[in-house]
């Protein structure tokens, strides 16, 4: 065990780039909420965001090991939380997705993919077999799939499809064979058509605005067609900070959460997005760096895991905002308003600290 606080071999490189998102993030919501009533957001947002510092600092000094030995009381006590939300969690615009914690909210769906990813980790930290077997693939399937169904129930399909990248790459790592690649994905499909029919109205709505995008401009494809404006009107340099019209003026909805990278663009332009993007970049490179020089697989696997559902966030999120993917409630990592996400990828930052500095502990 380590002795005493050590911050000696802490990455406050990859702590910084993760600081620096956050503060785009924090001026982007003062910009689109200054006139509103929602004004006081961009504070609660720098409240969740000084506390995921102290989070990540915290659990940077814990073996992330120790917590792989009690992945399967997380999983059971997530899931519990799952369900009991269901029936027990306050009921905020027609969901049940938030844990009532005093004079929060916390949405557990959030915290749920570091469960997975340290259940991915330890399912297969010890193994040594050449290919991944049909009883890990379907112990994998049953890891996400779990959560996610009660994810899907609140309902936030959104959520609940970011849990499928991390098992997905999770089973590559391990060396899933190409005859199951086919099967799994031959199978998906036969379910997608079955799937159609437990959707809600609105997210058939959003599917339908995906496929043929001028047919409802004024409604279901709103949010895309105002969003796609905002996004090209930022221009090179964009408007400036407060001068975005579309969002200033309430044309995008919710700019502040999921749709902050669309009035960010109005406001910064190709430059502020470019920049933004080398950031993201950045933060990923640093990740999966570390990836390659850990002390066992199970970090690896950590790590990788980590690094995946972030790309996998920004690349829907901004594909979202410019109608390369269906409207669904994925927030843009470290910039969209939320402390939930924000704590998430703020513990996730500190499981990545752990795994990193145990290459220098000696046990």
């Amino acid at each position: 065990m380590r002795k005493g606080l050590n911050f000696r071999d802490f990455d406050w490189l990859l702590f910084g780039i993760a600081l620096a998102i956050a503060g785009m993030g924090i001026v982007e919501i003062y910009s689109t909420t200054a006139q509103t009533p929602l004004a006081s957001q961009f504070q609660k947002q720098v409240y969740w965001i000084i506390l995921g510092c102290i989070l990540t600092l915290v659990m940077s000094q814990i073996d992330y090991r120790l917590i792989l030995e009690h992945v399967p009381w997380l999983y059971l006590g997530s899931v519990g939380l799952l369900a009991a939300i269901l029936f027990v969690g306050p009921r905020v615009a027609g969901t049940h997705r938030w844990l009532q914690i005093g004079g929060f909210t916390l949405q557990v769906s959030e915290l749920v993919k570091l469960v997975i990813i340290l259940g991915v980790a330890a399912l297969f930290a010890e193994r040594r077999n050449n290919a991944v077997t049909w009883g890990e693939l379907l112990k994998l399937g049953l890891l996400a799939g779990v959560p996610g169904l009660l994810v899907a129930l609140e309902p936030d399909l959104g959520t609940a499809l970011t849990y499928v990248p991390i098992v997905a790459v999770g089973a590559f790592l391990a060396g899933v064979e190409r005859r199951q690649i086919v099967t799994l994905g031959i199978a998906g499909a036969l379910i997608l058509p079955i799937g159609w029919h437990f959707l809600r109205p609105y997210q058939r709505a959003r599917l339908e605005a995906f496929i043929h995008p001028k047919q409802d401009v004024q409604g279901s494809s709103y949010q895309v067609t105002q969003t796609k404006i905002a996004i090209g009107s930022g221009g090179l340099w964009g408007r400036g900070l407060g001068n975005g019209t579309q969002s200033q003026l309430g044309f995008i909805p919710v700019s502040h959460a999921d749709a902050i990278f669309a009035a960010f663009a109005e406001e910064r332009g190709f430059v502020g997005t470019l920049f933004v993007f080398l950031l993201y970049l950045a933060l990923l490179l640093r990740l999966l760096d570390a990836a390659q020089t850990t002390a066992d697989r199970a970090g690896c696997f950590v790590l990788v895991g980590f690094a995946t559902v972030l790309f996998f966030q920004v690349a829907v999120n901004v594909g979202m905002m410019i109608g390369w993917f269906p409207i669904t409630g994925i927030p843009l990592p470290l910039m969209s308003e939320g402390g939930s996400s924000v704590l998430f990828i703020f513990v996730g930052l500190g499981f990545a600290m752990s795994v990193k500095m145990q290459r220098f502990v000696n046990f």
